[in-house]
């Protein structure tokens, strides 16, 4: 900070020149940019002053109460005022952040006493506790460590007793709190008996591990449930998500289930968007889980209740499914952020995975209940899906105007010129009239269901990678051809070939970017289509297209022609109405496999869009 300081003031000494290189308002906005990002940095850096009471730190989690890997050590027993005592933190395991002070052995949940000094600075920090500077050693970094060495420096009124304590992380939410070292003496004084630290927080509820799976019996009837698949059943199937929940007087039990590496969770609602919800997190940190009450704010990491709301907690992992029960009153008045269970709401199923019992951002969209619901209501079995409606019919409009109209337009315009030549369909050419009319509708229909997903998020989508870039380029592309298509030159105009070239290009290129969008949208997390089966069926509609269109390209060249097997029933003169006639109906019966083939792959992938 002093070095931007010393910097601005140059910059003001030397003149207009060096003004125009960096004046005045772009510094300060560098020094209020790197104040800001030094109050945000987060306490992976052991700026943990917030802590120096505790001890405790602010992970949202409670305390490991297990036998800890660590000890604190000291190299005497006795001590007076203006020693300097060794102090060593080690451990058979890595740790990676850890707090360490000094306190009066009769009162260890006083005030950290006397100040340390640095043996290795680059791994430890002295903080400022009871506004003593150096009272207390944190980390500088999350690395990994197996033993800290430290200087303890005796205030000349220290207590005649004195005890070290240490809160120890081995990961975010795995620490041992207040470990409780040698207690050492003034002079001769005989050691008291040291009280105990404070107890483990009673904000977490008693958990007890579950005996057996949950069951969809009784959904309907003694609880509401909602399951996907529908009507799978978690006692048997480990790929059920499954959520329920019944009222018995004052209190709600909960059950949840599903498949996870790392946690599973569901969130009331007040509508069917993320934000200001009531969450419930059930997290796996290596075989063992913990449950906790939460709220949301828009999309950001879940906030932690420090409200002790929830009862009877009991957990399971078995065959990477992660179960959790627990109950809680129906008001809440000591946790504004609990809502109360008397009113509707929509509910909310999400998983991901999770790291030292921290939470990553789902993977999936939730499963999102097709109504809400009051929860204190009569027992139903409720449906719901992972995508939204709007983005649904985005899906299938795309589908539809790509796989059907747009690729059956095109064929028309590519071999279906030299058909019908004395027939008309209002006033021009058919194959003219079907083009136009097919090409129009998938303008139309890409379109429309191109509003639909800023519709949706509202604004542009970060997170969905190349498919929106590719749609959009595709939209360019379409709305391209029909302002060609009507500033075209005429037939006999010696500019014709640029317009030919030019409409052909496009069209062609907006129909493979165009596929090659549909891959990437197939796997949208708004509109996840079962994998691999909707690949194979996308992949089968390409190969698919492309033979069939190559049949009619070696027809067209005349490599596939009517013929006989034997030269002696070759006709003497030929009929060449007869072979304009068989090509005609050639290519119609093309037309109609490719019709048909290229309908059962859109209906497949429209059925699966249903059903998401």
């Amino acid at each position: 900070m002093s070095i931007i300081l010393h910097m601005l003031f140059f910059y003001q000494d030397r003149g207009s020149h060096c003004l125009e290189m960096w004046n005045l308002q772009t510094a300060l906005a560098i020094l209020w940019t790197l104040c800001f990002l030094s109050s945000i940095s987060g306490y992976k850096n052991g700026k943990v002053e917030k802590s120096c009471a505790s001890m405790m730190p602010e992970h949202h989690s409670q305390p490991n109460t297990t036998a800890s890997p660590y000890t604190l050590t000291v190299n005497t027993s006795q001590f007076s005022p203006g020693d300097n005592i060794r102090v060593v933190l080690s451990g058979s395991e890595h740790f990676e952040g850890f707090l360490i002070q000094a306190r009066d052995a009769t009162n260890p949940d006083g005030q950290a006493i006397g100040s340390f000094t640095l043996v290795d600075p680059d791994i430890s920090q002295g903080l400022t506790c009871n506004s003593i500077e150096g009272s207390a050693v944190s980390h500088t970094s999350n690395a990994k460590k197996t033993e800290i060495q430290l200087i303890w420096k005796a205030p000349s009124n220290a207590p005649p007793t004195v005890q070290f304590l240490a809160t120890v992380l081995a990961h975010y939410k795995i620490f041992w709190l207040k470990l409780t070292g040698p207690v050492i003496s003034q002079g001769d004084v005989t050691p008291a008996p040291p009280r105990s630290t404070t107890d483990m927080s009673t904000n977490s509820a008693n958990t007890a591990i579950l005996p057996q799976p949950f069951t969809s019996v009784g959904c309907g009837k003694s609880k509401s449930c909602l399951i996907d698949p529908v009507s799978c059943n978690p006692s048997v199937d480990t790929n059920c998500f499954f959520l329920s929940y019944s009222a018995l007087g004052q209190t709600v039990s909960f059950e949840l289930s599903g498949p996870a590496q790392g946690y599973v969770s569901f969130a009331l609602s007040k509508d069917e968007w993320m934000g200001d919800d009531d969450a419930y997190l059930c997290i796996n940190d290596k075989g063992r889980v913990t449950v906790e009450a939460a709220h949301t704010t828009g999309r950001t990491y879940p906030e932690i209740s420090s409200e002790s709301v929830l009862t009877d907690v009991g957990w399971r992992v078995s065959d990477g499914v992660i179960q959790c029960k627990f109950s809680r009153s129906i008001y809440t008045p000591q946790d504004p952020f609990r809502f109360s269970l008397n009113n509707s709401y929509y509910l909310f199923v999400a998983h991901g995975s999770a790291e030292y019992g921290m939470i990553h951002r789902h993977t999936r969209q939730p499963l999102i209940s097709s109504h809400h619901q009051i929860i204190t209501g009569p027992p139903e079995i409720l449906t719901g899906s992972r995508s939204p409606l709007l983005m649904k019919c985005h899906g299938a409009l795309m589908l539809i105007a790509w796989m059907l109209a747009g690729s059956t337009g095109k064929l028309m315009a590519a071999y279906f010129k030299p058909d019908w030549p004395e027939q008309t369909l209002f006033g021009q050419k058919i194959w003219f009239q079907v083009h136009s009319m097919l090409m129009s509708l998938t303008v139309l229909l890409a379109a429309v269901g191109f509003v639909f997903p800023f519709v949706y998020r509202g604004k542009w989508s970060t997170r969905a990678g190349a498919h929106p870039y590719l749609g959009c380029t595709v939209m360019i592309l379409t709305f391209c051809q029909p302002i060609m298509a009507a500033f075209r030159p005429a037939p006999d105009s010696s500019r014709r070939w640029i317009f030919n070239w030019l409409h052909w290009g496009v069209g062609n290129a907006a129909e493979i970017i165009a596929v090659v969008s549909m891959f990437f949208g197939i796997k949208q997390q708004s509109l996840l289509l079962p994998y691999p089966w909707t690949t194979g069926v996308l992949s089968a509609f390409v190969v698919w297209t492309i033979v069939l269109k190559l049949v009619l390209k070696l027809h067209k060249n005349g490599v596939i022609i009517k013929g006989s097997a034997h030269e002696d029933e070759l006709p003497v003169l030929s009929d060449n109405l007869g072979d304009v006639n068989w090509d005609t109906k050639f290519r119609v019966a093309i037309l109609a496999v490719f019709v048909l083939g290229n309908s059962a792959f859109c209906i497949s992938l429209l059925a699966s869009i249903g059903d998401v």
